[in-house]
């Protein structure tokens, strides 16, 4: 079973690029892997992302635009969980990802640990921040 990864893809609504290079702004050891777009001639809207494939935190990522007819919801049933190795990352990547989100929860301590919170951010990608 070598070879096989699982790769997260998340589907935007015409925001696909400025989410991706949000994501590789806050998280370290991040960067844009690739990027296509819709040319002005293609079927679709012009300069939207067909494909974007990027790292974060040495996680690969994809993302796609699609028509917002086609839209699926997102919600925050799946989520991306941040395992925080201190205070200061766990509060810059609140503080990053909550700006025009939704705090859906926190950040406050659970049990053994220190911080928690569940943030819907901007884009309305839900992240699960964890500081142990």
């Amino acid at each position: 079973m070598s070879g096989h990864r699982i790769v997260p893809f998340l589907t935007f609504a015409g925001t696909a690029e400025e989410a991706m290079h949000f994501y590789v702004s806050i998280f370290p050891n991040s960067s844009v892997t690739s990027l296509t777009k819709v040319d002005e001639d293609e079927h679709g809207e012009g300069g939207r992302v067909v494909n974007e494939q990027f790292v974060l935190n040495g996680q690969d990522f994809m993302a796609m635009d699609m028509e917002e007819d086609f839209l699926p919801d997102m919600t925050w049933a799946v989520s991306l969980y941040v395992d925080c190795e201190d205070e200061a990352s766990f509060d810059n990547y609140f503080d990053s990802l909550s700006v025009d989100g939704v705090v859906m929860m926190g950040p406050e301590a659970v049990g053994e640990l220190r911080a928690v919170a569940w943030v819907t951010d901007q884009f309305g990608v839900t992240w699960q921040l964890v500081w142990k």
